[in-house]
C-alpha cells in the first residue's frame, strides 16, 4: 500500500460524541536554553477539541511545533509562536492551546565574601495559553534559601543570659573575661534553629516582555530574604552567612510578606501567588505561609 493512501483512523467520527476541554501529550523530552544556559527540558503540550464529533487531534503536529524551542533561549515570542502553530493545525477542531516548559534552570551565583562562586538549579514551568481572549504566560518558580526561627533565637539568648548569670555570679566582669566566655563554648549554651526553605511563585507575567524575566525574579526574591543557599564557600562566607541569618530571622509569616513586597512592585509582573514553605528542623511537618496578589481563582 503506498504512502499516499495510509489510512487515519484519528480523521473518523467519534462512537461516543463530546467536546474536550485538553488533549496533547506530556512531558516530552526537548533541549532548552534559560540566562543562554542549557536545560533538560519537558514539555507539555495539546489543543481542546471543540468538534463533538471529531474521533481525535493530530498530536503529531503538535510534537513537530515544539522543534522552533529545541536547543533555543526560552523566549515568550517562540513559545506563543507553538502556540499559533498548534492552533492553525487544528483549524476547526481546537480554538485553545497549551503549553508547559519546564526543567532547572543553572545560575551561577557569587559568594558573600570569597572570590568563588558555583551553580545553583532553580526549578520552573512556563504555562503558556492561547484562546479567544488572549495570549496569558504564567511562570512557576521555586527559589531556596535559609531561615532562623525568631522564637528559637529569643528563648537561645535568654538560655545565654541565663549561664551568664550562673558562671558570673561571684567572678568579677572585666572585658577580657566576658570576651573569653563569649567565644567558649560555655558561653553558647544554645543556638537558634534554621532549616532550609522554599518560596514558591507563581507570577503572571507582564505584557510586553519577551526574555524570561527568571533572573530578574531570583533576585528580587533572594535579596527580599537576604539568605540565599550557598555554593561554593570560605570560612568567611560562612561566617557572614551566620551574620546574614541572625539579621534576618523569619517566621514563614515574615517571608511571605517580604516576598510579596518586592514581587508587587516588579515590572515583570501583573499578579502572583506564593507560598513559603520552612521544613522545621524542630519539628517533623512545614510551617506554611501563602499569600496573592491580582490572581484569579482559575490562575490556580
Amino acid at each position: 500500500m503506498s504512502r499516499s493512501h495510509l489510512v487515519d483512523v484519528a480523521g473518523g467520527v467519534s462512537a461516543v460524541a463530546g467536546a474536550l476541554a485538553w488533549v496533547g501529550m506530556e512531558r516530552i523530552a526537548l533541549p532548552l536554553r534559560v540566562a543562554d544556559g542549557p536545560v533538560n527540558g519537558r514539555a507539555s503540550v495539546g489543543v481542546n477539541l471543540i468538534d463533538p464529533a471529531a474521533r481525535g487531534i493530530h498530536m503529531s503536529r503538535l510534537y513537530l511545533a515544539l522543534a522552533e524551542l529545541a536547543d533555543q533561549e526560552l523566549t515568550l515570542s517562540r513559545a506563543q509562536s507553538v502556540l499559533a502553530s498548534c492552533l492553525d493545525s487544528h483549524q476547526a477542531l481546537s480554538d485553545a492551546a497549551f503549553l508547559e516548559l519546564a526543567g532547572d534552570a543553572l545560575l551561577e551565583r557569587p559568594a558573600l565574601v570569597s572570590p568563588l562562586a558555583g551553580w545553583k538549579a532553580y526549578p520552573f514551568a512556563l504555562r503558556c495559553r492561547q484562546d479567544a481572549q488572549g495570549v496569558r504566560f504564567l511562570l512557576d518558580l521555586t527559589v531556596g534559601y535559609s531561615s532562623t526561627c525568631p522564637c528559637s533565637a529569643a528563648l537561645a539568648r535568654q538560655s545565654i543570659q541565663e549561664a551568664f548569670d550562673a558562671d558570673f555570679t561571684d567572678t568579677p566582669l572585666t572585658r577580657d573575661a566576658v570576651r573569653a566566655w563569649l567565644g567558649s563554648e560555655e558561653g553558647i549554651v544554645a543556638t537558634p534553629h534554621s532549616q532550609r526553605s522554599q518560596a514558591h511563585l507563581s507570577v503572571r507575567l507582564a505584557d510586553g516582555i519577551d526574555a524570561l524575566p527568571l533572573p530578574a525574579l531570583v533576585e528580587c526574591v533572594e535579596g527580599a530574604l537576604g539568605t540565599a543557599l550557598q555554593t561554593a564557600v570560605k570560612r568567611v562566607d560562612e561566617q557572614a552567612f551566620a551574620l546574614a541569618n541572625g539579621r534576618n530571622l523569619m517566621f514563614c509569616e515574615d517571608a511571605a510578606r517580604r516576598v510579596h513586597g518586592a514581587l508587587e512592585g516588579h515590572d515583570a509582573v501583573q499578579g502572583f501567588q506564593v507560598r513559603i514553605v520552612h521544613a522545621e528542623s524542630l519539628h517533623a511537618h512545614d510551617a506554611v505561609a501563602r499569600s496573592a496578589w491580582n490572581w484569579g481563582p482559575d490562575e490556580a
